[in-house]
């Protein structure tokens, strides 16, 4: 590397400090975690996050649903797949044509009981092992970059 470049030795380790990248990287882990511990059940977490986040809202649309998790509505279609075609949720128009309403089956709300236990035993080994406090911080800290992602976003968008 020439003492002339801009990627000099300070800005290489500014770089490996990056907010994106270490929010990767713990979500890589933590989503390997989850979906080890989720196995039995054959869930991934993203796929049990997203059967809660459909029985806490009823029947969204998929704008809602999209929206309820900080998600495209493309990447939204390619999580949903897999899980309709196990019948755990059901995709229908709705009153609009262009509409669709997203539903968890009877198939869908077995599974999500199936998985919950799983879950909950994950959850509790990451809050023991990080300490209540820790772990809330944790919440508060992501749920403050999410809302200060989002203004970004808006402002930039």
């Amino acid at each position: 590397m020439h003492s002339h470049s801009p990627l000099n030795l300070s800005r290489l380790t500014a770089a490996a400090n990056c907010t994106c990248f270490n929010l990767r990287k713990a979500t890589r882990v933590v989503t390997q975690f989850f979906d080890e511990k989720l196995q039995p059940s054959g869930l991934l977490v993203n796929q049990f996050t997203l059967l809660v986040a459909l029985e806490q809202a009823g029947s969204p649309t998929m704008k809602t649903l999209a929206q309820i998790l900080v998600m495209d509505r493309t990447t939204l279609t390619r999580n949903l797949k897999p899980l309709l075609r196990q019948g755990l949720i059901s995709v229908e128009s709705g009153q609009d044509q262009r509409e669709r309403i997203v539903t968890l089956t009877a198939a869908g709300q077995v599974a999500l009981a199936k998985a919950f236990p799983l879950w909950e035993e994950a959850q509790q080994q990451v809050i023991e092992g990080l300490g209540k406090e820790q772990w809330q911080t944790l919440l508060s800290v992501l749920a403050s970059t999410v809302s200060l992602m989002q203004r970004n976003v808006e402002i930039g968008g």
